[in-house]
């Protein structure tokens, strides 16, 4: 339906299922909707540009191709490695389904790499044990070091097979929420400025992760936590944002990624004496130890003065493996070094420096993916979250590298088979009235505004405060001027004013839009490590340097109020793995 008005030609579309975000969640969540749903898929890029295409180093499921390996293996590490912070039931589902997944990716014809007897390959990865711990196994189904980027071709092409219509470089700008239930989204058309009504039975958000926010980051440009903004504006709280992960292995002043799979396959972490530095800290798996450890081992090495040539970053070190290794098994991480450093890793080592790369946070959700807005775990119907925008929680405070695939492809899938069910029980629910308000006035405002704040210069100031004060080391001083800078940063940004006034493809007005996420998101962040009196995961506060279980082993809820940010708790779900000391 097309209704003339100040936005020229404003479109109402309809549909059982809206998807927000074509990456590998959003992508399997539409392919399990397509057999039963009219189902459309909107996303701010064309979907195979989306993140899941930069994971590299491979899905984890105990298959047991190159060795024993069982599901609840899988379990134990992924509760181990998430601090004990996990919900233990929901993590005993993605590891126990997560087999069934790869094989139905396979089956779907996504080109696994091999053995030689034709099953698919397996390699180590960081925390990943056999027997609850007692040494390294081999879990990670991969395809060379494109197994994301395989992913997104794999799920779009069967997508595109089964209908599943897409609008690309549709910038979802609000949720359509009113009496407790989902009605559907507001979106931006960047190509020439419209807004577009979709009105739906059931959305599920699979928008990605908010890694923007920080000055070194693995993340693309378009994870600016679109997502868990816009449910966050509209009541739904956001839980345990506290928890940033850093991975140790990004190239050097850039944070692309070089994959946990490279120390997979053998390579090592040295310092400027040349030691492998691991050795000392977690003697048992070394460097596949988990990745919030590393990180700080790494910072703390380059704060006691054995930085590479006195500088904050260390050397991966892949020489001492066979060429044909590196370029057959880590092409794609070979090409990026060659490119961007200009070394060659068959002969030279790379350097690297954590770089921000996961919020284990986000939106709360169910088993069924569908969000819950309260500590009862109560759901809002017809609203679902699934991929790195939700929190389950099957990551606690310290994702396992592999598991954010395991994550969107088992999430994902779950949340498609609940909406389908849902969509066929339920009524079209009729709009808000006038639904296209609250979009139109953000957009109308930053569009009129006169001021001279310029939005780069808030952003760069964003991502300097937040990388020195609230990554991989934090004290309550360092928190406590994040908060108080990012008083002042959202105070600028209320007088900021986009130049550009076109309606054809105005990203200077979308990177605005979400630079009022990322300020947003980085509240909740702070303002909930700061409350944390505890290290756990990826969260290490130096003025508590120690795990409190007695008093912190709950997930943190931040819920947005008139008088601010509003912090909450509720417990952990605990099932066969109890709290221990975490030891590599």
């Amino acid at each position: 339906m097309a209704v003339a008005g100040r936005w020229g030609t404003e479109m109402t579309h309809q549909f059982d299922a809206v998807v927000v975000g074509a990456g590998g969640a959003g992508l399997w969540a539409a392919l399990e909707l397509s057999g039963t749903a009219n189902t459309a898929v909107l996303s701010k890029l064309y979907p195979t540009r989306s993140h899941t295409g930069a994971a590299q180093g491979g899905i984890g499921a105990a298959l047991g191709n190159m060795e024993e390996d069982h599901w609840e293996w899988h379990a134990f590490d992924t509760v181990k490695g998430g601090d004990y912070l996990c919900d233990q039931d929901a993590v005993e589902v993605m590891c126990r389904e997560a087999i069934d997944t790869v094989y139905e990716l396979e089956h779907r014809g996504l080109p696994f790499s091999r053995t030689e007897d034709g099953r698919i390959a397996q390699r180590p990865f960081g925390g990943h044990s056999r027997e609850f711990g007692k040494g390294p196994v081999r879990r990670s189904c991969y395809a060379a070091d494109r197994t994301g980027h395989m992913i997104l071709q794999t799920l779009y092409q069967q997508c595109i097979k089964n209908q599943v219509r897409f609008f690309d470089e549709f910038h979802v700008v609000d949720l359509l929420i009113e009496e407790n239930v989902c009605r559907g989204v507001i979106a931006y058309c960047l190509a020439d400025g419209t807004l577009h009504t979709f009105r739906a039975k059931a959305v599920i958000l699979a928008t990605g992760g908010c890694g923007r926010m920080f000055r070194i980051t693995s993340n693309a440009y378009a994870l600016t936590g679109d997502g868990m903004a816009l449910a966050y504006r509209r009541g739904v709280p956001l839980e345990d944002m506290e928890f940033f992960q850093f991975h140790p292995t990004g190239i050097y002043k850039m944070g692309i990624l070089i994959t946990e799979g490279a120390r997979g396959e053998g390579g090592v972490l040295r310092n400027a004496r040349g030691e492998r530095f691991m050795e000392r800290y977690a003697p048992t798996m070394k460097d596949l130890a988990p990745r919030d450890m590393i990180s700080r081992f790494i910072y703390r090495e380059i704060r006691e003065g054995r930085g590479i040539d006195g500088q904050d970053y260390v050397h991966l070190d892949l020489t001492h493996l066979p060429a044909e290794t590196i370029e057959t098994r880590l092409p794609d991480i070979t090409d990026f070094v060659r490119t961007y450093l200009g070394v060659d890793p068959v002969w030279q080592p790379i350097p690297v420096q954590p770089t921000a790369h996961y919020v284990m946070g986000g939106i709360p959700t169910d088993l069924d993916a569908r969000v819950v807005i309260d500590e009862k775990n109560t759901p809002l119907p017809g609203l679902y979250a699934a991929g790195e925008c939700a929190c389950v929680s099957v990551h606690g405070a310290n994702r396992l590298g592999t598991n954010s695939l395991v994550d969107i492809l088992v999430f994902g899938r779950r949340a498609g088979k609940h909406a389908a069910s849902y969509v066929r029980e339920v009524e079209l629910p009729p709009l808000p009235r006038d639904p296209q308000a609250r979009a139109r006035a953000e957009i109308e405002r930053l569009l009129a505004n006169t001021g001279d704040e310029r939005p780069i210069a808030i952003r760069d100031e964003l991502r300097r405060v937040m990388m020195e004060d609230a990554g991989v080391v934090r004290t309550g001083e360092s928190l406590q001027r994040v908060i108080e800078k990012l008083g002042e940063l959202k105070e600028r940004y209320a007088r900021v004013g986009v130049r550009d006034q076109s309606k054809q493809f105005n990203t200077a007005l979308l990177e605005t839009v979400e630079l009022g996420y990322l300020l947003e998101l980085a509240e909740v962040l702070a303002k909930s490590a700061f409350a944390r009196e505890e290290s756990r995961g990826a969260h290490y506060r130096e003025d508590f340097p120690n795990r409190n279980d007695t008093e912190w082993l709950r997930h943190t809820l931040a819920y947005r109020t008139e008088k601010g940010i509003e912090l909450r708790y509720k417990p952990v779900t605990v099932t066969t793995f109890p709290p221990q000391e975490r030891k590599y």
